[in-house]
């Protein structure tokens, strides 16, 4: 069989199986180049007779040569979140966190007050959810995260099998925000799978929720605070958020006794012995809510009323909503947990956790930023370090690592 033949038969069979070339063959090779400019070419169709104008098309591809292989490497080693409760909250409500949100509450107080009460979303909410989706905007500063929302999209739409109907949708969806006029492709950017701007949203739900907030003729959730800001509030409102109400309460459970897995009144709560952490009232004893336990027994423990699983129409994961909800009562400054998280060690302060980075990096173990936030990187370098100082090897971000790295 001539190398041609062998070629067009290998493409039939994987066309036959559903498999993309571009993922049998090197990022960057001019053969699977030429098969992304050929998807290109032909998906200009598709999104014409769906809306978009072929002078758009065009110009949104003008630059775009060929595929994104490090969207692809992403997309492909995607872990399963496993970690323990309190390894997920560490990251995400801290010292640094809280201590932004409430400059932020500051800073943009005359927008914040507008926001809240158009839409009656609580402030708070909306700063959380800043924090947790970019880092109040700083993650949108990171060429190593940040790219070409189009690129993105099309790499994902042409090459991986799994999220080629959502890529296709997004991308028709990102081109019609360039048409619409809202930003120009050099500043439509966002993750590796599509989600955009400081409060990450992917472009059909931009397209169901986005607001000129600040009436600039735009909206504009990458460069304005309000504009990304009242999205968020508009998303929260329009899927059910009731205003004036808090998102759920840390109770503490009475020994020994089981509990029914449903929706019942506080009021039904708290007949069965279920009282509130802070020792306070529940506000409202007709509020329906569900018991959350999500670190087991021995941590905190919540009852969920309404704009919890609101909140959750943003990400759609418990702990997610949990974060957001604590995060937002530290900014407002009601108090952290009466009853803290279980941690088989001693826990670190953010400036400590940074500290730590730094001391692996100095004894040659980490080579990441010192960020404060102890990801995959981090616990290996946790690890190496435990296993030359005949430590237990657990990746723990513990004081007590901490000072054996002060002590060498």
């Amino acid at each position: 069989m001539s190398l041609r033949n062998a070629a067009r038969r290998l493409t039939s069979v994987m066309a036959a199986a559903g498999l993309s070339l571009a993922l049998l063959l090197p990022a960057g090779s001019a053969f699977a180049d030429a098969g992304f400019r050929q998807w290109v070419a032909s998906f200009r169709a598709t999104a014409v007779q769906n809306g978009v104008s072929g002078a758009v098309y065009d110009q949104a591809f003008r630059d775009i040569r060929d595929a994104d292989p490090e969207v692809l490497e992403k997309a492909r080693f995607q872990p399963e979140f496993t970690a323990p409760a309190w390894d997920y909250f560490d990251n995400r409500v801290h010292d640094q966190s809280i201590a932004i949100g409430q400059q932020m509450a500051r800073k943009w107080k005359p927008w914040l007050d507008r926001i809240e009460a158009k839409y009656g979303v609580d402030r708070n909410i909306l700063l959380a959810i800043w924090s947790m989706e970019s880092n109040y905007g700083e993650t949108l500063k990171r060429d190593d995260i940040i790219r070409s929302v189009v690129r993105s999209l099309a790499t994902l739409g042409y090459a991986d099998q799994r999220r080629s109907k959502y890529a296709r949708t997004q991308l028709i969806a990102a081109l019609k925000i360039l048409q619409r006029g809202d930003i120009d492709e050099s500043q439509l950017v966002g993750s590796w799978a599509g989600a955009m701007g400081h409060t990450q949203f992917i472009p059909t739900s931009y397209q169901s929720y986005a607001v000129d907030m600040d009436g600039d003729g735009r909206r504009d959730i990458w460069n304005s605070i309000p504009d990304a800001l009242a999205t968020s509030a508009n998303l929260l409102r329009k899927n059910g958020w009731q205003a004036g109400k808090t998102w759920g309460y840390e109770v503490v459970l009475p020994d020994g006794k089981k509990f029914p897995k449903g929706s019942m009144s506080l009021s039904q709560w708290q007949a069965l012995g279920v009282t509130r952490a802070n020792g306070k009232p529940f506000r409202n004893g007709a509020d329906k809510a569900t018991l959350k336990v999500p670190g087991g027994r021995g941590g905190p423990t919540f009852l969920m009323i309404k704009n919890f699983s609101v909140i959750k129409r943003y990400n759609n994961a418990d702990k997610y909503a949990i974060a957001v909800g604590l995060l937002a009562d530290d900014i407002a400054g009601y108090g952290g947990l009466v009853q803290d998280w279980k941690r088989p060690f001693t826990k670190l302060s953010f400036e400590e956790r940074q500290e730590l980075q730094q001391r692996l990096s100095e004894h040659g173990y980490y080579s990441g930023k010192f960020d404060g936030k102890i990801g995959d990187g981090s616990k290996a370098a946790i690890m190496a370090f435990q296993a030359k100082a005949g430590l237990t090897q657990d990746g723990h971000p513990s004081m007590e690592v901490l000072k054996w790295l002060r002590k060498n």
